[in-house]
């Protein structure tokens, strides 16, 4: 097996179980279902940016069904798709961040731009599940102000959250472990 492909994937898998220990970590729950965390959103964006977005759709999927089995919420086969596999599966589209990293000018709009990418394709599928399957919640409030609303508020203190510890934690991670050349 090629070394490049062995590093990418134990990357891959210590990123999942990182997310997965920072997940656990709650500040606070949402009453169906979301929370925000000690940040477990910005293992799986970061090996998306330096292994780019295919394979950070994969690990963003694999560490989705994980989340469905740590702790499982569903009410129909639709919904767990669009709340677990795709919606954490999106925070790989933060790979869009990974040819532009060398430049030292650039690099940090990149890299807050591409997490804020992925983020909001997880919100995006959060809220198309909420519009769906829980506008019953809305009363008599629009479904979809309802469900971005919902959504929005764990997701941007989460956004906040991931977006200041990314900041803070890029040129060391840099430093000590560059972006693979693949």
């Amino acid at each position: 097996m090629d070394r490049n492909k062995l590093r990418m994937m134990v990357e891959g898998g210590i990123m999942i179980g990182l997310a997965t220990a920072l997940s656990m970590i709650r500040l606070f729950k949402m009453p169906q279902g979301g929370s925000v965390t000690a940040g477990s959103m910005i293992p799986i964006l970061l090996f998306a940016m330096r292994w780019g977005t295919g394979r950070g759709l994969v690990v963003g999927t694999l560490y989705g069904l994980i989340q469905f089995i740590m702790d499982p919420f569903m009410v129909s086969p639709i919904q767990l798709l669009l709340d677990y596999p795709l919606a954490f599966g999106s925070l790989g589209l933060a790979g869009i961040a990974r040819g532009h990293l060398n430049n030292a000018k650039t690099r940090m709009g990149w890299v807050l731009g591409a997490s804020f990418l992925g983020m909001l394709g997880r919100a995006v599928f959060h809220v198309l599940s909420g519009v769906v399957f829980f506008s019953e919640y809305a009363g008599t409030m629009n479904p979809w102000f309802y469900a971005i609303q919902y959504n929005g508020s764990y997701m941007g203190v989460e956004l906040v959250i991931s977006t200041i510890l990314l900041y803070l934690i890029w040129n060391p991670i840099q430093k000590a472990a560059p972006v693979p050349n693949i």
